[in-house]
């Protein structure tokens, strides 16, 4: 059985910038205009950012007025958890196996 873990994924949020939106995403759902005040990141590259999160399935929108407000999907970074945790319980009921040397 081999266990994969979501290299897309990683590579989504294994941007600093994108990681500090997830993480602010995940104590509150907030408008541009606080992502940019939180981040000090400038408007155009956060916006970006955003719609890589967004195409990623990591964040989803909410049309308010003429804000957009950005909220976490907690279930796709569960799912990242667990393909991790599945990779750490593989490699600790594998950790006799040697394949030996030829």
């Amino acid at each position: 059985m081999m266990t994969s873990v979501d290299t897309d994924l990683i590579r989504v949020l294994a941007d600093p910038l994108r990681l500090q939106i997830v993480t602010l995403l995940a104590r509150e759902t907030l408008c541009t205009t606080h992502l940019v005040e939180e981040t000090g990141a400038k408007q155009t590259n956060l916006s970006n950012h955003l719609r890589v999160l967004r195409e990623a399935g990591v964040v989803e929108t909410e049309p308010c007025g003429r804000f957009t407000y950005y909220k976490l999907r907690p279930d796709v970074i569960e799912q990242l958890a667990g393909q991790f945790a599945d990779l750490a319980a593989t490699a600790r009921t594998a950790a006799e196996n040697k394949r030996a040397c030829p």
